[in-house]
Formats: structure tokens, sequence, C-alpha cells
């Protein structure tokens, strides 16, 4: 089948990936001239980097004064598995799971730190499950935002005002681009790699005062690792709130993080990168409500992403191919966008269903988003022929 004429105009920024995701708009490297690089992280100055990292994030996420903010370790995962291993064991826990990430804190919970009173409630891709089955008297785990099946929680009235558990929230493609609500939370976490463009392996650990009573009141049976630790002598360690991180973090990172926030800043804060990331998911939506051969993975509209948009292929020759034969189509869309120097990093995650997982977070420009729309279609036509002259 000959191929079809590709769509004239590209993408300024093809970087679509959802993590590490898009540098902020007009960034360059100059904006890291100042990193304090060769200093140690104890010293004044340097330090002084690091708290500004915590300040500017409660400031712009909105962040209540009671709670603690601090910077640690290994990413979202570093931080989410701190507070797991940290906080639980002391009362029945709900695992909410609805993308693999949720899965992971499942397994840590039910296989590895082998807690007997754990309820997994779970939904395939594209779906979430009933949360109106939460125990308030546990501990709930889940994740606000599936990166990986682009469904999130459409809000936190399921969590009861007035629970007796710890609500632990992995909100680490939620965070700068959804409104979270503080008030039903206790744990929060994310990294800087997602909404503001950041460089990977530092995470933020934010605790609620009712976190931290659990944390001075309660001592896990299992030993912790010095990474995970976050009590000393029976007592919140402070110093991990204060900028003083528990393992050396790279200043050069520190100082990126810093251009994503104070560029967040310029732009009008919170409400300004929760309006850039839904206008990505809009422009989305209205393409594929003209589509004839993708549909979003999340299946109730109140539910899906506006971070981490993910696609599933509904055309009846992808139907009819065997699983193997639709991941491989899949791949091959993605590929071609990648070869046209269109859109890179756009498959869908190793795990989910074979399709595409555009990122659309703050940093995304929607002209952006507005550009890379043809050449899905045209993308889609040419996969879809080579299909079908294959038959």
């Amino acid at each position: 089948m000959p191929s079809a004429a590709t769509p004239h105009a590209r993408p300024n920024n093809r970087n679509f990936s959802s993590g590490p995701c898009a540098k902020r708009p007009g960034f360059t490297v100059d904006a890291l001239a100042g990193a304090l690089l060769g200093r140690s992280h104890r010293a004044a100055q340097p330090k002084a980097r690091l708290a500004e990292v915590i300040t500017r994030s409660r400031a712009i996420l909105g962040m209540p004064a009671d709670w603690r903010l601090g910077i640690v370790p290994g990413s979202d995962t570093g931080a989410v598995e701190m507070a797991l291993w940290s906080l639980l064991g002391a009362r029945g826990v709900d695992i909410v799971t609805f993308d693999s990430f949720g899965e992971t804190w499942a397994t840590d919970i039910v296989k590895h730190l082998k807690l007997k009173d754990a309820h997994v409630l779970s939904a395939p891709y594209g779906k979430l499950p009933d949360l109106g089955s939460i125990d308030p008297a546990h501990d709930v785990v889940f994740p606000w935002n599936g990166t990986t099946s682009g469904v999130r929680v459409a809000n936190a009235d399921w969590l009861a005002a007035d629970r007796h558990g710890l609500v632990i929230c992995d909100a680490t493609s939620a965070a700068f681009a959804m409104a979270l609500p503080w008030d039903r939370l206790d744990v929060v976490t994310w990294s800087w790699q997602k909404v503001l463009g950041g460089e990977a392996a530092h995470g933020m650990l934010a605790l609620s005062p009712r976190a931290v009573q659990r944390l001075e009141s309660y001592t896990p049976a299992w030993p912790l690792p010095k990474l995970f630790r976050l009590t000393s002598k029976g007592k919140i360690a402070e110093g991990v709130f204060k900028a003083e991180t528990i393992n050396t973090p790279s200043m050069l990172c520190v100082e990126d993080a810093l251009d994503g926030l104070r560029w967040a800043e310029r732009i009008g804060g919170l409400p300004a990168l929760i309006a850039r990331s839904e206008a990505n998911l809009a422009a989305v939506a209205a393409w594929v409500g003209r589509s004839d051969w993708a549909a979003f993975l999340a299946e109730d509209p109140a539910t899906r992403s506006c971070t981490s948009i993910c696609l599933k292929i509904t055309a009846r020759w992808f139907a009819a191919l065997p699983p193997d034969g639709q991941a491989k189509a899949a791949r091959l869309l993605a590929s071609l966008l990648e070869q046209h120097e269109v859109a890179y990093d756009i498959g869908a995650y190793r795990d989910a269903p074979p399709g595409l997982r555009i990122w659309a977070g703050a940093t995304i420009e929607t002209a952006d988003i507005e550009a890379l729309l043809p050449w899905l279609d045209w993308a889609a036509a040419e996969v879809a022929g080579n299909f079908a002259a294959a038959q």
C-alpha cells in the first residue's frame, strides 16, 4: 500500500517520555551555571539550596504549615518504600492498585513485609477498584495517578475525614499537576523527574502530624536500613526535613530542581501548572473524539490522567491480531514516530496493554501536543498498511 503524505509540522519539543520528563519550555544548560559543584552538601551554601527546594515546593503545593517535607534518596520509589517500611504494621492496611506501581507496593507489603492484615483492592488497566470498600480503621496505600495506566482518582471523597488509619499517597505523576487534598492525606511522595521536568534519583517525602505521631509511637518488627530511618531515639529525625539529607545529593540536580520550581512560580504557580496539563488533556480528548482507531485506556472521563495519557488501539485490524502481533504493531507505531523525529519514548509501559503513552504534564506545550496528533494518525495508517500487506 502506498504511504500517505506525512504531516507538515513536527512538535518543537519531541520529548514525551513519562520519566524523566520534558524540561521546562526554554530550558538550556545555562540555567545550571550557578550549581555548587564540588561542594559538600553539609556546607552552608549547598544546604541553603537544598532548603530552598523544600521551601519553594511547600509554597507552590500549598502544603499545610504543620507538615514536614524532606529530600530523600531513590526518587519516588525510595520515598514510598521509606514510608511503607517505617509506618506500616501498626494496623491493617488496604492497598489500592490500578497500575504497575500500585502492584509493586502491594507486592512489597504482602510478600516482603508479609503483613497478615493486608487487603489488596485491584482493578485492571483503565479502571479503578471499588474505593467505597476502604476501611477507615485501616491504613491506606494508593497512587493518586497511575503513571502506567493513565487513570487517576477523581477526588479524595472516598477517604474518611475521621479516619483512624494513615493514608499514604504516591503522587509522583500528580504533584504539581493535580490538586492534592492535604486534609485527607498523611504521607505524600513524588520525585523531581515528573511534572517539573527535573533530573532523576531524588525523592520528596511529606509527612502530616499524624504520620509523625505514628513514627514516634510505633517501632516496626523488622530492621530498617540507614536509608529508611526517619527516627532517632524514638523521635522524628528533624534534620531530614531541614535539608540534612540522609545521603549525598547531586548539587547539579538540586540546581535543576530549583530552576523548575522558579519557572513554576513565574508562570503562576500551581493553578497555572494544573491549567497547562488540563489543556493538554483537552487537546488529546478532542482528537480522540474524532479518531476511528484510538481511545483512552481510562474508561471513565472523570478518571483520565492529565499527565500520563494512555491510549489503546481500537481499530478492527489491530483487534484481529494475536497478542504478540498487537504488541509488535504498537511498538512499530511508536518506532515510526521516533524514526521521523516526531515523538520519543511514547510507547505504552511494558506491563500495560499495547498502545501509546503521551506525557502531557505542565512542561509540555499544548501546541506540541496538537502538532503530534496528526502524526499519530499518519503512523497508525502506516502500520495498518504494513500489516494488511503482510496478510
